[in-house]
């Protein structure tokens, strides 16, 4: 089995166990994006838990987990995708790096900006495949059952029956249906622009987590320590780069939220968006600069919490495949996390 193949598969493993953990604070986080208000008409702002808790009172406990199974099939492609890529792209950067040291340019590593290039060739890959998903997931998410409050007025026979009939559930092909309708088959790559310029987001989250792990690696061979890093300190390096990268490049994310969510249909104006740049005009006029950084500090415990356990297990799957496969120990130079 290929390098490449056992990363992607690991990437994959790993970034369905995250997404299972953190599903709840996902959803809550995309509502929060997608709240439409004015700058005079600012409300108090729920906490992430109080948003929690609003959605499973008035919606039921089922709707902070809208859209999982396509959220599930959307991480498995998008960490198997970007890991196979990153891999192929990887292994291509150090072997031009060894080049240029036979030629004696550079020490045969490959350099930050190098690593750059790697991550972000394998994001906007992934993001032409598997942005469809991500479209079908969003409206799923924000799509919200009406809230079962005390009625204000007597009810009539009508309506107490028309109260009693549940309406179906919102599902995939709702979603599917829903999105094809509004915008046919190109509304399936509604904000892939932004979500193109977002591949810096991870982009700057491994440049900064293998420079934080090769230093802590030659550190270590300084002080004639063993140069293996332990589950624990891949999850605090995971974390630490992702927040990073989340602080830089959120506005983007909500701007993607944006164009992907449902649009009203003759309602208010403001709140309808024909591409990229007409929402962040509208978005900067109507709302101001907060409203670029709207559930922030839940997408930071979000997807900090969702990076650092996938890099903790998929190092733990890409030891176990290595050591299954080859039986070469834990510690030994192939077992490093690429």
């Amino acid at each position: 089995m290929s390098d490449a193949l056992i990363n992607g598969l690991a990437g994959a493993g790993g970034g369905i166990i995250a997404q299972l953990i953190t599903y709840p604070l996902q959803t809550v986080n995309t509502r929060q994006q997608t709240q439409r208000e004015s700058k005079e008409g600012k409300r108090k702002q729920l906490s992430t838990i109080e948003h929690m808790c609003q959605v499973a009172r008035q919606e039921g406990w089922d709707r902070l987990y809208g859209g999982l199974a396509p959220s599930l099939v959307g991480t498995a492609a998008s960490q198997g995708v970007y890991y196979y890529f990153y891999q192929i792209f990887r292994t291509k950067a150090e072997v031009a790096a060894l080049d240029r040291k036979k030629r004696g340019i550079g020490d045969g590593s490959v350099g930050m900006l190098s690593s750059l290039v790697v991550a972000a060739l394998s994001g906007c890959v992934n993001v032409l495949l598997t942005n469809p998903i991500w479209v079908v997931v969003t409206r799923m998410q924000t799509h919200s059952k009406k809230a079962k409050n005390s009625p204000t007025r007597a009810m009539t026979a009508e309506d107490a029956i028309l109260a009693a009939v549940e309406p179906p559930p919102y599902g995939t092909t709702n979603a599917i249906q829903e999105v094809y309708d509004e915008a046919g088959f190109w509304g399936f790559w509604k904000g892939v622009i932004p979500t193109l310029i977002m591949v810096s987001n991870p982009s700057i989250q491994f440049m900064l987590y293998e420079t934080l792990l090769k230093k802590l690696r030659k550190r270590r061979a300084s002080n004639n320590k063993a140069s293996d890093v332990t589950a624990l300190e891949i999850f605090l390096l995971g974390a630490l780069a992702k927040l990073g990268a989340t602080v830089l490049t959120y506005p983007l994310l909500v701007v993607k939220a944006r164009l992907q969510a449902k649009q009203v249909l003759g309602g208010d104006k403001r709140h309808q968006y024909k591409g990229t740049f007409d929402a962040i005009l509208k978005m900067m006029n109507h709302e101001g600069f907060y409203g670029f950084y709207k559930g922030m500090s839940t997408k930071i415990v979000q997807s900090v919490l969702a990076a650092a356990v996938l890099f903790m297990v998929k190092e733990e799957l890409v030891r176990g495949a290595r050591w299954l496969l080859t039986g070469a120990p834990a510690n030994s130079t192939a077992s490093r996390l690429r």
